[in-house]
């Protein structure tokens, strides 16, 4: 028996890096997923693996921004794999125009701003309100239909449930980059513990995870632009983390054997808060 035999598992932004991740881990332990996305080609990948390792699948196209799309998500979850137990909310974005695997797109944005992107004052006050909200959508408002849509199923069936935002050290402490990123990931911890709040008389808990330098898509262009030499000394390890080491933390507030977690959060992240 697996830590999550035969529980229902809805991934969102589950086609590649964390998400991906957690979709293939959970499916180890036992659960059947769901993998939410707009990646169509990987998202399919996904289910792919998750089938070979005998467990259901089903992949559904969705803007995490759409009420809609996450409404489609949760309902397909029960239809077609029983109900939802488990909820990842993996899907973000690093900036406004992000797209996953794309690190040429990111290396030309970092050309095209010169010698602007070296001036933090100018880069915060110039910020477009488009490109704001852009990223507050997609990783804060999101997050928050997520949440509703599941914990709707979760109400109905009765059963409680786990759900588990993705945050980042940057909800704690800001970042060099866009001041979306930081402030929409902050707004995910304190969305964190308000649903824990709210839902836990259900029998549902919400916890956090807030990574550090993950090797996925979206860092990729730290490497390739030559910042990680540069925050290296940070992590007091050395070293990136792995997308697995995350999901393995996913997979523990996920699963019965954090049961009396609710509204915390969890640093994979190298030892980043030692300072």
């Amino acid at each position: 028996m697996g830590r999550l035999q035969d529980k229902v598992a809805v991934v969102t932004g589950g086609a590649n890096g964390i998400g991906r991740a957690c979709c293939e881990r959970f499916a180890q332990e036992g659960a059947h997923v769901v993998v939410a996305d707009v990646a169509d080609a990987a998202g399919k990948e996904t289910v792919a693996a998750i089938e070979a390792l005998g467990r259901r699948a089903v992949y559904v196209h969705a803007d995490a921004t759409s009420d809609d799309d996450n409404e489609e998500v949760a309902r397909r979850a029960v239809d077609e794999l029983g109900g939802v137990d488990v909820l990842v909310t993996a899907a973000g974005v690093s900036h406004a125009r992000y797209e996953s695997g794309n690190v040429a797109a990111d290396l030309k944005l970092i050309q095209e701003a010169g010698p602007a992107a070296a001036d933090p004052a100018r880069t915060f006050v110039d910020t477009p309100r488009a490109d704001w909200q852009r990223v507050l959508d997609v990783n804060l408002t999101g997050t928050l239909l997520a949440i509703q849509s599941a914990a709707r199923r979760m109400l109905d069936a009765g059963r409680g449930g786990s759900i588990v935002t993705i945050a980042s050290i940057a909800a704690k402490h800001p970042e060099a980059g866009p001041v979306a990123y930081g402030v929409s990931k902050a707004g995910v911890w304190m969305l964190t513990k308000q649903a824990a709040k709210s839902l836990a008389p259900a029998g549902i808990r919400v916890n956090a995870i807030g990574p550090g330098f993950i090797d996925t898509n979206m860092t990729a262009i730290v490497r390739e632009a030559g910042y990680w030499d540069l925050v290296k000394g940070t992590v007091p390890l050395g070293r990136m983390g792995t997308a697995l080491e995350v999901a393995n933390t996913a997979l523990f507030l996920a699963s019965d054997e954090s049961s009396y977690f609710t509204g915390e959060i969890l640093h994979p992240d190298g030892g980043f808060y030692t300072d």
